[in-house]
Formats: C-alpha cells, sequence, structure tokens
C-alpha cells in the first residue's frame, strides 16, 4: 500500500508528485483544496514512505500502483494533479484507464527525455550514467542510479497517442521550465480537449509560485476556462 496524505471532503483530488520528491511538496496545494475536495497525495513508489518492493522501478509500474491504490480505496474517478514525473505517470494512466479520470492536470510533464531542454537532458544523462557505473561499487548509489532512470530512460510515448486521452486536460508550465516550451505546447495541442497556460517561473512553479498556480488549477477544475 502506497503511502498517502488525505484532507478534506467530497470529490476527489489526487496530487503526483516529481522524482525523487514525495507528497509534502503539495503542502501548498493540499492546504488550498482542502476545503473544496477530497485531497490525496501519494507517495508513489519506493519515495518517501512508500515501499520500493521488488516489482521494477518504472513509470509504467507507478502507473499501475495508482490503479491498485484507487480500487483500494474505492475510488472510481478523480480528478488528477501531476507534477513532472507525476505528469508523465498520468499520461501513462490516462491512456490505459480513461474511465478513472474526470479532470487532468499536467505540470512540466515530458512524453521522452529529450522534451528536456539540452542542458538538463545531458546532466540526467551523465548522472544516470556515473550513478549506474558507481552502483557496482556501493549500493548508495542504487537509488540514485534508479531515480535518474527514470529521466533518461523514460518516458516514451509519442504525440500520435496523445489524441486518445479523452479527459479535460490542462497543460500549466513555467515560462523557463526545465521542459522545452515547443514541446509543452505539442503535448497541449495533441490532447484533444486540453487548455495551455504558462506562468512566469521554473520547473517548480507549484511551489514557489503557488498562489497564482493554486488558482489556474482550481479555475479549471471548476469549469471557468
Amino acid at each position: 500500500m502506497l503511502n498517502y496524505i488525505e484532507k478534506g471532503e467530497g470529490e476527489v483530488l489526487m496530487l503526483l508528485h516529481g522524482n525523487g520528491e514525495n507528497a509534502n511538496c503539495f503542502k501548498n496545494q493540499i492546504e488550498f483544496f482542502k476545503d473544496k475536495y477530497k485531497v490525496i497525495a501519494l507517495d508513489t513508489r519506493g519515495h518517501g514512505k512508500s515501499p520500493r518492493g521488488n516489482a521494477p522501478f518504472t513509470l509504467i509500474q507507478f502507473c499501475e500502483d495508482l490503479k491498485d491504490f484507487l480500487d483500494e480505496k474505492g475510488i472510481k474517478k478523480a480528478n488528477f494533479l501531476g507534477f513532472s514525473d507525476g505528469g508523465n505517470i498520468l499520461i501513462y494512466f490516462a491512456l490505459k484507464y480513461p474511465e478513472y479520470i474526470d479532470k487532468l492536470i499536467l505540470n512540466g510533464a515530458n512524453i521522452f527525455p529529450s522534451g528536456m531542454k539540452f542542458k538538463y537532458y545531458i546532466g540526467v544523462n551523465l548522472t544516470y550514467f556515473l550513478c549506474k557505473i558507481l552502483s557496482f561499487f556501493s549500493n548508495r548509489y542504487v537509488r540514485k542510479r534508479d531515480l535518474f532512470s527514470l529521466m533518461a530512460k523514460e518516458p516514451k510515448i509519442s504525440f500520435d497517442e496523445l489524441k486518445n486521452i479523452k479527459a479535460d486536460t490542462l497543460v500549466i508550465v513555467g515560462s523557463d521550465d526545465m521542459i522545452k516550451h515547443s514541446h509543452s505546447v505539442k503535448i497541449s495541442d495533441g490532447i484533444p480537449k486540453c487548455v495551455f497556460k504558462m506562468l512566469d517561473g521554473n520547473h517548480f512553479i507549484a511551489y514557489k509560485k503557488s498562489d497564482e498556480f493554486n488558482r489556474v488549477v482550481l479555475e479549471f477544475l471548476e469549469g471557468k476556462f
């Protein structure tokens, strides 16, 4: 069972964090949305207080973990907000399990590794390669190797597949995001029922510009766009 934070009542809003993070990164979103929604923020497999287990450490496995969590909690439909790798998981989830999704928010997501700006793409791959080598000599690098493999090798989704996402979707990014602007716009254009929003800031607008970020997300959830 995945560790999670749950606050509030009513319609469910699921929150999925980014690479190497945990549910606490959404503290500003949890406090903001708990008065209107039942907010559930997960620790994905091997993150926070959720066990690593023996299953593959991949975004596709995290997608299956999410489905299992929803079924265990008896949640048949929810709104979903995913940041970075959390958004990437949700793209897989929306393609495979569309019946669970009411509205979908993708913050700083990418559908293949080179969707990152070049300097980040190179940095991620070099770090992954280094940690992979060092992991043969010391277990202290195994977790870091696995985390960076998620960004260096995943996700593997085509723009053409995005047309199969049925949910009303918001793609929201920072003006100086680590994801290429053209990549984010193309994701938005590829999803049939999607709106695109850009806020002034970097990849971490949900943390650093939480008031503005939360307002935009709330307006989307309430159908004001």
